[in-house]
């Protein structure tokens, strides 16, 4: 059933990347496996998807002492500073930075593993208070100071649309975090990328790539 479920999301990634007027090999499928286990994972990689994301360290922990480092790992979930240095090591990309504070830490522990940190910041578009994420105002001036880091990259922004919004009203906060990113590019900060909107999850992530989405966290429609 993974693997049928598997197809099913990368035909969809596919077909939708070139109805918004892109190779589908510019959306990554990020398998999203807060919810099943190491061996499920195990599952959807041999499925062909090579990037797994883990909400919490515990459970990236977990999963990590089975797979080790055959799938690329990401950190989709809130990330307290506190446990940056269990992780530091071992993923490839931060999906959910919202103030200095983690980011500097995260510079310290990447800088300890000499390795550089790509991070995305996490932007609360639709304002929900129940959400992480910087507001859009402030994420400007976030960008500027993490710039300043010797050990972390800005690769680009992340956010979700709220969980009771249907399909087509979640377009217009997908939107704008397109917008958003066009104009940090366009400021041109050293060291600031925007390669990547991470955006859309397993209900709304057709219309998030149709809106730019570089990247899509699915997890309920691979596993369920």
């Amino acid at each position: 059933m993974i693997k049928d479920n598997v197809k099913r999301v990368l035909d969809n990634i596919a077909e939708t990347a070139i109805k918004s007027g892109r190779n589908p090999s510019d959306v990554t499928l990020v398998a999203v496996t807060k919810t099943v286990t190491a061996s499920e994972a195990r599952e959807v990689m041999d499925a062909g998807v090579v990037t797994l994301g883990e909400n919490r360290v515990q459970s990236l922990l977990e999963k990590y002492e089975v797979l080790k480092d055959e799938p690329c790992w990401h950190l989709i979930g809130h990330l307290q500073t506190n446990k940056v240095k269990y992780i530091a090591d071992k993923v490839s990309l931060i999906h959910s930075v919202e103030s200095l504070k983690l980011a500097e830490e995260i510079d310290r522990k990447f800088k300890e593993h000499k390795r550089i940190a790509e991070i995305l910041i996490q932007v609360n578009v639709s304002g929900e208070e129940s959400k992480f994420g910087i507001t859009p105002y402030d994420t400007f001036g976030l960008v500027e100071e993490i710039s300043k880091l010797e050990n972390v990259r800005v690769k680009g922004l992340m956010t979700m649309a709220p969980l009771s919004a249907a399909p087509d009203e979640c377009r217009r906060y997908f939107h704008d975090l397109k917008k958003l990113s066009c104009d940090i590019a366009d400021k041109k900060i050293d060291g600031v990328d925007m390669q990547h909107l991470s955006m859309g999850m397993s209900g709304d992530y057709k219309e998030a790539i149709l809106e730019g989405a570089t990247i899509v966290r699915v997890g309920s429609a691979l596993f369920n």
